[in-house]
């Protein structure tokens, strides 16, 4: 299997862990500053996670609030 980039081995587990119900719709995610410290990632990488689960339909933002798991996200395998 060839290498991932840091962006994509962290949003594949989130996709993974929403669709679980780890993080079940309505839930928020965690902050940009507790994404990094978790994954050891650079808050660029956050950020393209970030849009990366909003592209593929499961979270939304809130400015100020946070992002959270969209309501209408099915569970997953």
């Amino acid at each position: 299997m060839p290498p991932q980039y840091a962006y994509q081995r962290v949003s594949e587990d989130l996709t993974r862990r929403i669709r679980s119900g780890e993080f079940p719709p309505g839930s928020r995610l965690p902050s940009r500053a507790e994404l990094c410290a978790e994954y050891e990632v650079s808050s660029f990488v956050a950020d393209r996670v970030f849009l990366i689960l909003k592209m593929n339909g499961l979270t939304e933002s809130l400015p100020g609030a946070g992002v959270y798991v969209k309501e209408d996200t099915p569970p997953g395998n």
